[in-house]
């Protein structure tokens, strides 16, 4: 009979009192809910509200048995990035099972039933196979970001926290309320997935009309909350930047600038900013140590590697999105500015049609639209951000600091874009 190693043992039960913490922590930041005078309009949507609680308490307990196996750690390094390599193409193949059940109950012939029921069958045996490697490969890809935070600087008494925990999910849509008058997040509230156009453009078009507001029904690639969410996808680089966007929310929830991320649109840029700015490199750093054929050719380190991509990414594309984006951003503003509510939504639908004509499928564009995007502003140019001076200040305060560690400590302090503005001073 093998003798437990104490140490081993205190090491676990440390883990464990870590993430209980952080989860009494997080997930009563994340259930506080706000009084808002337009709640009454949550008419549109109170029946096809997103239920956190009940999500949560499903993806804890998923997490719960998963880390009480620890079967991650019976494998080494290659041993887990075979198991992530098979989960991401047992993904490709559900995604295009599913397809197929989509083309067959589309077909006309006279074996319409056989082909769905064939088409049922074998997406149901690869679903089934596939979800009991799903939780592995997550358990894998948690232990591989701490691993690359830990390397990275972060951690407290050799954990991190709060400790990486994050679910591929279906992930609820998001309602952004904006004021027509003006570019500003007023208010935003998740709902389920799987709401269709029809359904959303009745929420959106019910706001406009009885409360004068620019409404937005978009979907979302990750949410933070604990475990964190994150969107189905066969991108294992846009994988990993997910994950660990994601965990910074998580992370500056602990400090001012987390706590204070719903005070204004400043503050929700300054965190989103330095989310994406992380998130991306945190990624790049667990694929170039554990998966180094896939890192992107263009990837270079900070501060200069995002000026960088976006100049390979406009070569590549003749068609500059952001740039376009970015155009439209500045001319709504101007319109806006000058009181031409109605002359900025007809040049916002124009502006519509231009970017589905170059191959850019975008719903709606109006001022819940800037809302939302205008506040992930990590790359130059600015994009839907236009001329707002927030993102760049923390693109540049980046600059300032040799490692992300160094600009974490120093970022995670700020309450306000004044404050801000001090630290590049």
């Amino acid at each position: 009979m093998l003798e437990k190693d104490p140490l081993s043992g205190l090491a676990t039960r440390l883990r464990i009192l870590v993430i209980v913490v952080a989860i009494a922590l997080l997930v009563v930041g994340s259930s506080v809910e706000s009084v808002n005078p337009l709640d009454g309009l949550r008419k549109y949507t109170r029946g096809v509200e997103f239920d956190f609680v009940e999500w949560e308490t499903a993806a804890l307990f998923n997490k719960a048995v998963s880390s009480s196996l620890k079967l991650e750690r019976f494998l080494d390094d290659k041993q887990q990035v075979d198991v992530i390599l098979t989960w991401l193409a047992g993904t490709e193949n559900v995604i295009n099972l599913e397809q197929d059940l989509i083309t067959a109950q589309n077909d006309s012939s006279a074996n319409r039933d056989q082909l769905v029921q064939a088409a049922k069958v074998s997406l149901d045996e690869k679903k089934t196979e596939h979800n009991r490697l799903a939780k592995l490969a997550e358990a894998v890809l948690q232990n591989q970001t701490e691993v690359t935070l830990t390397k990275a600087g972060f951690g407290f008494g050799g954990q991190i926290l709060p400790p990486v925990l994050y679910q591929v999910s279906d992930l609820p849509l998001n309602l952004i309320i904006s004021p027509r008058t003006e570019i500003r997040n007023e208010l935003s509230i998740s709902l389920d997935a799987g709401l269709d156009a029809v359904e959303k453009d009745e929420i959106e078009s019910g706001i406009y009309h009885d409360y004068d507001l620019s409404a937005l029904v978009e979907p979302v690639g990750g949410i933070g909350a604990y475990p964190t969410m994150v969107m189905r996808t066969t991108n294992l680089n846009w994988l990993t930047e997910t994950i660990a966007h994601e965990w910074i929310h998580n992370y500056l929830t602990f400090f001012p600038l987390g706590m204070r991320y719903y005070v204004n649109d400043q503050m929700r840029t300054i965190n989103e900013t330095t989310a994406s700015l992380a998130g991306k490199e945190i990624g790049q750093d667990l694929i170039i140590a554990y998966y180094p054929e896939r890192t992107p050719r263009h990837f270079l380190r900070m501060p200069t590697y995002t000026t960088v991509l976006a100049e390979a990414t406009e070569s590549l594309n003749p068609f500059n999105f952001r740039a376009e984006m970015r155009e439209t951003r500045l001319q709504v503003d101007s319109l806006l500015a000058k009181g031409k509510v109605t002359e900025a939504e007809q040049y916002m639908e124009a502006r519509r049609s231009f970017f589905w004509e170059n191959g850019y499928r975008l719903r709606k564009i109006n001022q819940a639209y800037f809302a939302f995007y205008g506040s992930y502003n990590d790359t130059p140019g600015g994009g839907a951000s236009g001329a707002d001076p927030v993102g760049p200040a923390v693109q540049t305060l980046r600059t300032h600091y040799t490692s992300l560690n160094q600009f974490l400590r120093a970022i995670r302090y700020v309450s306000s874009f004044d404050q801000l503005l001090l630290l590049l001073d």
